[in-house]
């Protein structure tokens, strides 16, 4: 009696039922924020998400797959995330709109969809056509000392818009992401970095124009701006959006700032002339969680909001449905590495592309392939830059008239000239060049293109 909690018969009921209370409470709150935000926890890493998900718009469905920033499993309907997330498609006549803008034909992963989904992409332009000029922010987890095929993607888009729209590019290397998650040695995960950042420059970024930096090396520039992040998204949140629990350890809890802060101009002001620039953010779709957070934080700071673009994953050699998901760098017999030899290509493909052939040459000369469970086509959607290509091989494996392992040799020799190029381009990438991009210097902002 008297309790502010509950009544009972003794003291110590009275703290274990307040203690009870407060986990129900803190429960619901978690509860309450998921529904708000349009995500649901799906624990912690690793596991999958099964619980019923209802979408924007009333529609519940049994979720198979997980999405998160740490884990991609099965396969994913990419039309019903854009409902979950609340992104918008990206329809032709947005990528009309860009192409009129650069002057340029859309690059072939936003053709085909690759690049399915965006945050704001209409309003970088209508900035951008009304000489307000924007950075493009990007980054890569160095949890090894060779990138595989798929963390070419958001690279490949990046490096195309730096050349078309002529804008500043920053690239963060999280060594403190994948020391929080992974263990092991920081140092290990600050070399990665470094080897990393010579493959991304392969790519085809200009010098003048890219800026590269590394958590652990760079974190008095950024830790002002984190500091904001973190006094306004409590515990509790990054609870609902990341699924973290109780055991997670306390960086893992204050991370999501770190990834958060360069898509906030800030950051960048000694560079860019003490210009609050707005921030495009090429990434693939589970890094969203992290700027849907940021967009958030935006409009309490007085900040513009990011603009997102968001690709499709690239799948793993198994295929995208049960338990493979994405192509893993942590996962050998699921990828293809940049260091790879063109034999490893061919025995990869070989030994483990899944392929939506069937199963005897006479079915499949009456039925043809499925295309959209074909891992070998789908590797040369995402790198062949010929459309009139990739539809061909499409209509001759649907119709019956290519083969599965007739197909699989065209992939092979897709990727093997990808890997090729890349590493002749690597070699290419010196010490003094990579030293500039990691160098913290002032970027001049470039004249509009005319188109």
């Amino acid at each position: 009696p008297g309790s502010a909690c509950l009544p009972g018969n003794s003291a110590a009921g009275q703290v274990y039922l307040c203690a009870i209370m407060r986990r129900l409470v803190v429960g619901l709150i978690i509860l309450l924020s998921a529904l708000r935000s349009g995500t649901m926890p799906c624990g912690p890493e690793g596991r999958i998400c099964r619980c019923p998900l209802r979408l924007r718009g009333g529609e519940e469905q049994e979720q198979t797959s997980h999405v998160s920033p740490f884990s991609v499993q099965g396969e994913t309907d990419y039309d019903k995330i854009i409902t979950l997330f609340g992104s918008k498609a990206m329809e032709e006549s947005l990528i009309g709109r860009l192409e009129r803008v650069t002057g340029r034909p859309a690059h072939h992963l936003i053709r085909r969809s690759i690049f399915f989904s965006h945050r704001d992409l209409d309003k970088i332009l209508d900035m951008y056509e009304a000489g307000t000029p924007f950075y493009i922010y990007t980054g890569r987890g160095p949890s090894s000392s060779s990138l595989h095929v798929g963390h070419l993607i958001p690279f490949m888009i990046t490096q195309w818009l730096q050349e078309v729209f002529n804008v500043p590019v920053v690239i963060q290397l999280t060594d403190d992401e994948k020391f929080l998650w992974k263990g092991g040695n920081l140092s290990t995960y600050q070399e990665y970095a470094t080897e990393n950042a010579r493959d991304i420059m392969a790519v085809g970024f200009k010098p003048e124009l890219t800026y590269i930096f590394t958590n652990t090396l760079d974190i008095a520039s950024l830790y002002p701006t984190v500091l904001q992040i973190q006094r306004l998204i409590n515990a509790n949140k990054v609870q609902a959006v990341f699924g973290l629990q109780e055991s997670n350890n306390i960086g893992q809890y204050s991370f999501p700032a770190m990834q958060i802060a360069p898509s906030f101009a800030d950051c960048f002001l000694d560079i860019f002339g003490n210009t609050r620039l707005p921030c495009l953010i090429p990434c693939a779709i589970d890094q969203d969680p992290y700027f849907r957070l940021a967009r958030d934080v935006a409009a309490r700071l007085n900040i513009s909001k990011p603009a997102l673009l968001h690709s499709k994953f690239i799948p793993a050699l198994q295929g995208d449905s049960g338990s493979a998901g994405k192509m893993s760098a942590s996962v050998e017999e699921s990828a293809i590495y940049l260091t790879d030899s063109s034999q490893q290509i061919k025995n990869k493909i070989n030994r483990y592309a899944f392929s939506g052939g069937r199963a005897t040459v006479e079915e499949h000369r009456r039925l043809g392939g499925d295309v959209n469970v074909d891992v070998p086509f789908r590797y040369i959607e995402f790198f062949h830059e010929d459309d009139s290509y990739v539809r061909q091989l499409a209509r001759s494996y649907t119709n019956g008239t290519l083969l599965s392992g007739e197909m699989k040799k065209e992939a092979i020799s897709c990727l093997q000239n990808v890997v090729q190029r890349h590493q002749e381009r690597r070699q290419e990438i010196s010490d003094e060049v990579l030293a500039l991009v990691r160098s913290r210097r002032s970027i001049a902002l470039p004249v509009k293109r005319t188109p």
